[in-house]
């Protein structure tokens, strides 16, 4: 007897009746992110973000000391895997399976996650390739400015909902759509 599986995003059921045209202010879901833990080894933390620096089609995301979140939304699974396992003096485990990635981008983007997270969103202070973990909407999070109004946070599964629940309700007065990226 075979079993036939349907990837269904978690978040599915959230965005059903939202409008479907995106506003400038956008909530946009990644359906199939690529989301990677990598630990550096002791005393390989410069190696290792240089490395990942310089990996293609992978964004580093800073977490903490010898820790960071390499994030793809254009390969695949097993070509980040090979291209992470590459680099020596690394830990690395694919989460993606347990992490969800919203990226939020619009004119009035500082001031819906400035009612979200307690860190300065300044472009001077938290500028463009920055990231950071940090509470969003009362969930560990990891949020990165990755464009001019453009943000992205990833966070795990099981709170997805509320941490979007939360991020829509933020921005309903800056009439905020949300979509899934195609």
């Amino acid at each position: 007897m075979s079993i036939n599986l349907l990837h269904r995003h978690v978040l599915e059921d959230h965005i059903s009746g939202f409008e479907t045209d995106p506003n400038p202010n956008h909530l946009l879901v990644i359906r199939r992110p690529m989301i990677f833990t990598v630990l550096a080894h002791e005393g390989q933390g410069t190696a290792v973000a240089e490395a990942l620096w310089n990996a293609p089609d992978v964004a580093p995301r800073f977490c903490g000391p010898s820790e960071w979140l390499a994030v793809s939304r254009t390969v695949g699974a097993e070509t980040v895997a090979g291209m992470l396992s590459d680099i020596a003096g690394a830990s690395v485990v694919d989460q993606s399976d347990g992490q969800v990635l919203m990226e939020i981008s619009g004119p009035s983007v500082r001031k819906i996650l400035g009612r979200c997270v307690a860190v300065d969103l300044h472009p001077e202070v938290f500028e463009e390739g920055r990231s950071a973990t940090m509470l969003c909407c009362h969930v560990a999070a990891n949020v990165a400015r990755t464009g001019a109004d453009t943000f992205e946070i990833v966070v795990p599964r099981s709170f997805a909902g509320s941490v979007f629940g939360e991020l829509t309700d933020m921005g309903r007065e800056h009439a905020l759509t949300c979509g899934f990226a195609d």
